[in-house]
């Protein structure tokens, strides 16, 4: 911090001469002031942004008012902060939400959400740097139950990427009326929208904690992609039998190699297969039949023709691939292709009923 006052005062050799005069009696806000203005004077990297709407108030109020200030003033000051700094051993976060901040790395998910359920929503920290990190799934019930108006406020609060992906999910009739509501949240107050982002986020956390992040038709689907192709028939024709909307839900939900035609962009697969281990590549081709057949042929057919041609030579020369060889193949594409979905770099096509 000393370097920062080089002009001002010398700290191992002791205070610059000034001359003498009236020291003027001084609050601790206008001491406060005086301490930013010349941080700010001397080049400081300073950020405010951790203080609240009323003391950035109060501060901006004080430094329209001191005017000017004598050097031994001034002084004085300086040397009254530098002992308060070289007096402090250890800071800490003064609110739920910075002692959080700071050992949620240690802690379950489930475990930090606890404690601020149970110390409340803090008014320190700014809510929507909470709301913006929830899921699509936790933010889309709020747009399909509050008030347009809410819902515009936090569209507009929300990273541009996430509220398209939001906004796209609605109904038109109601994702037209939030977007005009959008165009009148212009003249609103800052205030206004940190109580609309208090409430929102007091309503998220009073809802109860899940065990599972996801879904059971998206856990039951996660595991039946990637089990054995008469294990999953099996199991989707009891589950058919016992609950026949579910087991319609949970067939939706899997994706294997036979859906590649019918669920990815052709345009996709030059990046899918070259994330996929050539040689598994060469053998999910080469093993795929019935269905699955028109997999290898869409995948042959969106690459250049001289891969596809080689491929081919590479599959005849295989020659007969064991079952088992070829479905650990044909998973660990539709592996690349979830990871590159989870990553956003590519988008499956919605199944057709």
């Amino acid at each position: 911090m000393s370097s920062a006052l080089p002009t001002q005062i010398n700290r191992s050799g002791g205070a610059a001469s000034a001359a003498p005069g009236p020291i003027r009696k001084l609050s601790k806000r206008q001491k406060a002031a005086i301490v930013v203005r010349l941080l700010m004077a001397e080049g400081a990297d300073l950020s405010l942004a951790g203080m609240s709407e009323a003391t950035l108030a109060e501060l901006t109020r004080q430094m329209t008012t001191l005017r000017y200030i004598d050097r031994p003033t001034l002084q004085q000051v300086i040397e009254e902060f530098l002992a308060e700094i070289d007096g402090i051993g250890l800071s800490f976060p003064g609110g739920v939400d910075e002692a959080l901040s700071i050992l949620e790395s240690t802690m379950s998910s489930e475990m930090a959400t606890r404690l601020r359920k149970q110390a409340g929503v803090s008014a320190q920290g700014d809510p929507w740097d909470r709301i913006g990190a929830l899921g699509l799934e936790t933010l889309q019930p709020v747009l399909e139950e509050e008030s347009v108006e809410v819902c515009a406020v936090l569209l507009s609060k929300l990273k541009v990427s996430k509220a398209a992906e939001l906004l796209g999910a609605l109904p038109g009739a109601r994702a037209r009326r939030i977007a005009y509501a959008i165009s009148l949240t212009g003249n609103i107050a800052p205030d206004v929208v940190r109580r609309i982002g208090l409430s929102l986020a007091s309503q998220l956390d009073a809802q109860p904690m899940k065990a599972f992040a996801e879904g059971p038709v998206e856990r039951v689907g996660a595991i039946l992609n990637f089990s054995p192709a008469a294990t999953r028939e099996d199991v989707l024709e009891g589950l058919h039998q016992q609950d026949e909307g579910f087991a319609t839900e949970v067939r939706r939900a899997i994706f294997t190699f036979a859906n590649i035609p019918s669920r990815i962009d052709p345009r996709d697969i030059p990046k899918i297969t070259r994330d996929v281990d050539p040689a598994k590549l060469i053998t999910a081709l080469a093993s795929a039949s019935g269905a699955a057949a028109k997999a290898t042929e869409f995948i042959l057919a969106n690459m250049s023709q001289r891969m596809a041609g080689s491929m081919r030579e590479e599959m005849e020369a295989l020659g007969k691939v064991r079952d088992r060889d070829g479905e650990e193949a044909q998973n660990a594409v539709v592996a690349v292709i979830r990871d590159l979905e989870e990553a956003g770099e590519i988008f499956l096509v919605a199944e057709e009923d």
